[in-house]
């Protein structure tokens, strides 16, 4: 059996600097807009929120690359000096390096094939105050627009009733996305752009599936905002822009068309 370490708030802010270094190494520039939507900052120990019993949320962000998370996790540091607690796959769990990682950091571990454990274990964070962070579209979209999402965002929300907070990221899969691997020149100086929809607030007896697109709108119409006043013009064809603004992505028929192949070879998952 592997080893297992407690979860740690040092360990879990150690973690959060070694963020905030790499961002300044780099210079990336993070942009960000609704900051008036983020909950207020709560009571800290030592440099982290409290978790107060009634005051939790979910943050659903997209999922265009590999650091969406990590931008969407400095800004709210930034604001609050809150943890974010991700549903993690149990496949990312079992890794010899992130696993011990993951168990650190507090995320929960969902196993495909047990959900309802990992379901109680995020209501009960949530009750007790903490930040519960999902990527709804349960893998990256390589079409860079936001596609059909899951349920588990809404129902979480709904169930917990806390607020449901929308957090759009453009321009980080630039850095690092499916098929993109990392580049020292696209990083250098690169612009992130973070947009903060306002707080979402469902009731138990929810339509989840009309919410749930009214949460995949939210998401884009973010997006769409980051596009709209991002630093960079993309060259026509840029492999990064949507292709239905004239950039070389995959059209959300060929990404799914690809997701499909992909799963049906035993590459990749969704969900």
């Amino acid at each position: 059996m592997a080893w297992v370490p407690r979860q740690s708030d040092r360990f879990y802010r150690l973690l959060v600097r070694t963020g905030l270094l790499l961002r300044w190494a780099f210079r990336v520039r993070v942009l960000v807009s609704g900051q008036a939507n983020l909950p207020p900052a709560g009571p800290l120990t030592g440099l982290s929120r409290t978790a107060t019993p009634g005051s939790g949320a979910v943050f659903a962000i997209t999922h265009f690359g590999y650091l969406d998370f990590a931008f969407a996790e400095l800004v709210l540091w930034k604001a609050a000096r809150a943890q974010l607690k991700f549903l993690i796959t149990k496949a990312a769990a079992s890794h010899w390096f992130g696993g011990p990682v993951i168990a650190a950091c507090g995320h929960v571990v969902v196993d495909r094939n047990a959900g309802a454990a990992a379901y109680e274990g995020a209501l009960e964070k949530l009750r007790a105050g903490e930040y519960i962070a999902i990527l709804p579209e349960a893998g990256v979209s390589r079409s860079f627009t936001v596609r059909e999402l899951k349920t588990g965002a809404v129902r979480l929300a709904a169930e917990a009733d806390v607020p449901l907070i929308p957090i759009s990221v453009w321009g980080a899969h630039r850095l690092l996305t499916r098929g993109h691997p990392f580049s020292f020149r696209r990083a250098w100086r690169a612009p992130v752009r973070v947009h903060i929809s306002e707080p979402i607030r469902h009731t138990t007896d929810a339509d989840i599936l009309r919410e749930t697109e009214q949460l995949r709108a939210e998401l884009q119409d973010g997006i769409d905002r980051g596009i709209a006043d991002f630093p960079i013009n993309p060259p026509q064809g840029a492999w990064w822009h949507p292709a239905h603004l004239g950039g070389g992505a995959m059209t959300e028929a060929e990404r799914d068309a690809a997701d499909v192949r992909d799963i049906a070879e035993g590459r990749y998952r969704r969900g």
